[in-house]
Parts: C-alpha cells; sequence; structure tokens
C-alpha cells in the first residue's frame, strides 16, 4: 500500500494543481471573457484602465523559447552524437562532467551573467539593443537546457544496439552516413523526449529570464527588445503587492493555467510522436 501511494503522489499532485488553477481561473474568467484574455493585445492589469490581453506575454515567452531552442537543441545533439559515437572515453570522461556542471548554476547566476556579460557584448555589435532584452535571455537559456538535451540525447543514442550499427557498416556505411541514417533514426523517440524536456525547461523558466529579458509586456517579435514572459509576471504578481482576491491577484492564475494547458499539449504532442516512432524501430 505504501508503494501504490507512492506512485500515484504525482498523479494527486496534479489533480491537486489542476483543481487550484481551475478554481481561481474561474473566478477571473466570470469577469473577463476567455476571448479577450486569449486574443487581447494589451496586458495591462495593474494599471487604469486595466487590460487582460494575454498576448503580449505569450509571444515573449515563445521568443524566448524559439530562441534557446535553436541554440540547445541543435548544439545539445550534435554534442551527444561526438560523445557517443566519436569521443574517446577519456574525452567523454572530461567533457561530459564539465557539461553536467552547467546544469547545477543556479539561474539566478544565468540572469546576472546575461545583464553583465552578455548584453554588453550584444550591444557592441548591436548598440541599439536595449537593456533588458530577449536576446541575451534566450541565450542564457539555451546555455541552461543545452545539458538537459544533450544527456538526454547520448542516452538515447547509446541506448541504440550495437547490431544496428555493424549492419550500417556491414554494408558499406562510412561512420557518418551510420550515425545519419542508423543510430540517430533508432534513437528518434529518445531523441523527442529530450527536446521536450528542455523546452519544457524553457517554457517554465522564470529568474533568469526576469532578470535579462526585462519586464515590459512587448507585443514583439524584435529579440533586442525588453520584453515579459508569463512566468516573469506571475514573479512580478507574486511578491506581495497586490491585495489577494482581487481580479489583479486572479491573473496569476489565469497565466499560469495558460501555461499549464500550452506544456501539456507539447507534452500530448510529442508522446504521439515517440509512440509513433517507436512502433517502426523497435
Amino acid at each position: 500500500m505504501i508503494l501504490a501511494l507512492s506512485a500515484f503522489i504525482s498523479i494527486f499532485t496534479t489533480l491537486a494543481i489542476i483543481a487550484v488553477l481551475g478554481k481561481e481561473s474561474f473566478g477571473f474568467f466570470q469577469q473577463v471573457s476567455i476571448w479577450e484574455f486569449l486574443f487581447g493585445t494589451h496586458w495591462e492589469p495593474l494599471l487604469e484602465p486595466k487590460s487582460f490581453g494575454v498576448l503580449p506575454l505569450l509571444a515573449g515567452t515563445l521568443l524566448i523559447v524559439v530562441g534557446s531552442g535553436l541554440i540547445a537543441i541543435p548544439t545539445g545533439l550534435m554534442t551527444a552524437v561526438y560523445l557517443s559515437e566519436y569521443a574517446s572515453e577519456r574525452t567523454r570522461s572530461i567533457i561530459k562532467p564539465i557539461m553536467e556542471v552547467l546544469a547545477g548554476v543556479p539561474t539566478v547566476v544565468y540572469g546576472y551573467f546575461a545583464l553583465t556579460f552578455i548584453t554588453p557584448m550584444i550591444r557592441l555589435i548591436l548598440p541599439d539593443t536595449q537593456i533588458f532584452n530577449a536576446l541575451s535571455a534566450s541565450i542564457v537559456v539555451g546555455i541552461m537546457i543545452l545539458p538537459m538535451v544533450a544527456s538526454l540525447c547520448d542516452d538515447a543514442i547509446r541506448s541504440v544496439p550495437v547490431s544496428l550499427r555493424q549492419g550500417g557498416y556491414a554494408l558499406g556505411a562510412t561512420p557518418f552516413e551510420v550515425t545519419k541514417n542508423v543510430t540517430v533514426p533508432a534513437a528518434f523517440s529518445g531523441i523527442i523526449a529530450s527536446f521536450v524536456l528542455a523546452v519544457s525547461r524553457a517554457f517554465g523558466e522564470t529568474m533568469a529570464v526576469t532578470l535579462a529579458a526585462g519586464a515590459t509586456p512587448n507585443l514583439t517579435l524584435n529579440p533586442l527588445e525588453s520584453i515579459q514572459t508569463m512566468t516573469a509576471y506571475i514573479v512580478q504578481v507574486s511578491l506581495g503587492d497586490t491585495p489577494a482576491g482581487g481580479i489583479e491577484y486572479q491573473t496569476i492564475f489565469a497565466v499560469g493555467a495558460l501555461l499549464f494547458v500550452v506544456t501539456l499539449g507539447m507534452n500530448v504532442a510529442a508522446n504521439w510522436i515517440m509512440n509513433r516512432y517507436r512502433e517502426v524501430y523497435e
């Protein structure tokens, strides 16, 4: 019974989160229409006149996620391929622990690193860049999730049976052709899982993005401008200046519910892709 309860803790926790988000969000949506919330282009819930269009926060979050993914996903995959297929054991024993140290750096340190190092470097090249900008936040979040992508992809690639590689070599394929046409496709489900986990981490990142990207709900695709993500807004309202129970307070639950739904949709889509390709290569 104790083991069974342990197994169901995650289910109970998820149901409790859904209940809290649903209860508070229901009160919010009794005063604000879902259409205005999802498709409004102005987000000013703390000022008069109040506006509750979440698109600026959603756009800012997607800007960070896409930017960090463009950095972490190809770099992480190439790192994993090198470590699993080409690197010697000595090289692997040096690179992988150093890379995994990045995963242990506190996110607030990444935020200050973006402010004091990355942003000044960007402004040397692009002087019009604002102090708080999405580009530096995307870079540090990409560095932050890189070890996750590389480590999980490495595990997925190394789990591919050696017989598949030997079959490729027996047909006269080069090591690169075996990697490209046999090993990586066979590990595709695990690789996709690493991408989804990394992107979900980027979606939920808070402190580094808050420090580096700013707190301006700005509907823009320009990565050189200041933006605000959904998690950064939740931090802003949760500092204690907003009284509990009001519509301003309920906005954090509405934003959190949207973040939950988006992340859930990503995981469902990823599970569908993984199951489809697992049937092909099992």
